[in-house]
């Protein structure tokens, strides 16, 4: 049986590289974290929780937002930001569409986890 995998465009590719790079950041994937933890945060409350500043902090976010991960909504004189279920959507389809093989076990071979490419 022939496994037909769907191509993945280049301008997807070039989304699917940016999300994959702003969350390779430990800020930024301390950040994501935060935000599923917590569904929506001001500014303010995501610096607290992380060790830099404020401005460091809204140059991540900025990237997040970019990549399509975040978006943010001015309240006053702040901004609240929460998690773009499109984007996470999107990623996720993304990724299965570019590995979709990944770790399944190929007809009549089991997955082994005792070593690598067993």
């Amino acid at each position: 049986m022939e496994i037909i995998q769907e191509k993945i465009d280049s301008k997807d590719k070039a989304r699917l590289a940016g999300m994959l790079k702003a969350l390779g950041n430990p800020i930024r994937f301390q950040i994501m974290e935060y935000l599923s933890e917590h569904q929506t945060c001001i500014t303010s409350e995501i610096v607290e929780a992380a060790p830099k500043a404020q401005s460091t902090i809204s140059q991540h976010l900025k990237v997040l937002r970019e990549a399509g991960l975040i978006h943010g909504e001015i309240e006053g004189a702040a901004t609240c930001y929460c998690i773009d279920p499109d984007g996470i959507s999107w990623l996720k389809d993304q990724i299965g569409r570019w590995l979709p093989e990944c770790c399944t076990p190929f007809p009549g071979k089991e997955i082994q986890s005792s070593g690598c490419c067993s």
